[in-house]
């Protein structure tokens, strides 16, 4: 399944950059392409500790 979530992450990237290349994007196919983007940059940051936990760790 986490495969999966990076080659959905990373096509989405993909397709939003190649869709912002045409004379006339479709503006719900780069909504759902960001969307799709933003939460899968969210589940990957949210794997990586803050600096203010480790800080309070100390």
């Amino acid at each position: 399944m986490k495969w999966l979530n990076n080659i959905l992450f990373f096509a989405c990237g993909f397709i939003a950059i190649w869709e912002q290349t045409k004379p006339q994007p479709n503006k719900f196919i780069m909504i759902i392409c960001m969307t799709v983007f933003g939460i899968g940059l969210y589940r990957l940051m949210k794997k990586i500790p803050s600096k203010e936990e480790q800080n309070n760790e100390e």
